[in-house]
């Protein structure tokens, strides 16, 4: 089952700048999602995109950052040789296509790993299945807030300390580490993943004395180019180091939580292999 709604007429036509006019991108992923499954003998679960789009804060100039979930047929899963988790499918100026195999994404699950959250919480779905469906109802469990802080603080301090030493900085590294932070405060606040949208992090989370700076780096940011550069913001900076301290603290009182059981998730792969067939 195919999902399109998420994309207004509106974007569609800002797509087709990038891939051609005779071509929308609707129509360029399908086919590429329908090679990929031919060429490779598998069969797409879930598909969307997950960088800068995904966020609500794309450049005009932006690629698509296309992820799926696949599955192969069962006798692929029974070999003592080790096999293949990923598939690496297509990197250029427009589109950046890879995905995971369903083993390899609920042993990441199962780990608590953020980004099968934003996977499934992306507010751009390109292709699901009733099979996703189920594995989706039983994501939820699976999230742990330390586990979850710990990722999103080191994606932060990361590019924190990567971009921010000059004085003219990358305007979208500003989000790099805004959006990590934001995504703290909502796991500390709500004990859950945090939402895929920018939007609704800062609702959320972000005080009303920052939001003139953040709109301001925002509307410039999604008005030029990927490489378009800022004075650094001395307020964005400091508000960037208090965060970074006071997440640090609340960490470090965190209780190591207990993990879950791999009942569910051995339900839901051996049911999607029992339900797999291939033409």
């Amino acid at each position: 089952m195919d999902i399109w709604q998420s994309i207004s007429d509106e974007d569609i036509e800002k797509m087709r700048d990038k891939v051609g006019k005779t071509m929308d991108i609707k129509t360029v992923i399908s086919e590429k999602l329908n090679e990929i499954e031919r060429k490779e003998n598998v069969r797409i679960l879930h598909c969307v995109e997950s960088g800068s789009r995904a966020w609500g804060f794309e450049s005009p100039d932006s690629d698509y950052d296309v992820r799926f979930i696949y599955v192969r047929p069962k006798d692929y899963y029974l070999k003592l040789e080790s096999t293949r988790d990923v598939i690496e499918w297509q990197l250029d100026d427009t589109l950046d296509i890879n995905g995971w195999d369903i083993q390899k994404m609920l042993r990441l699950l199962y780990k608590s790993n953020p980004t099968v959250f934003e996977w499934n919480s992306s507010p751009i779905v390109y292709k699901t299945t009733d099979d996703w469906s189920a594995v989706s109802k039983v994501i939820g469990r699976y999230f742990q807030v330390k586990a979850g802080l710990y990722h999103y603080l080191s994606m932060a301090k990361t590019n924190y300390h990567a971009y921010f030493k000059g004085e003219q900085v990358k305007l979208k590294k500003y989000f790099y580490v805004l959006r990590p932070l934001l995504a703290c405060r909502y796991i500390i606040d709500n004990g859950k993943p945090p939402p895929m949208l920018f939007s609704e992090l800062v609702e959320a989370e972000l005080e009303s004395s920052m939001k003139p700076f953040v709109d301001e780096i925002l509307k410039a940011k999604m008005a030029t180019s990927e490489l378009g550069t800022q004075q650094k913001n001395d307020e964005v900076i400091r508000y960037f180091e208090s965060s970074i301290a006071e997440i640090e603290k609340v960490i470090a009182e965190y209780a190591n939580e207990e993990k879950p059981s791999w009942e569910p998730l051995d339900k839901c792969f051996l049911d999607i292999l029992g339900e797999n067939s291939f033409p």
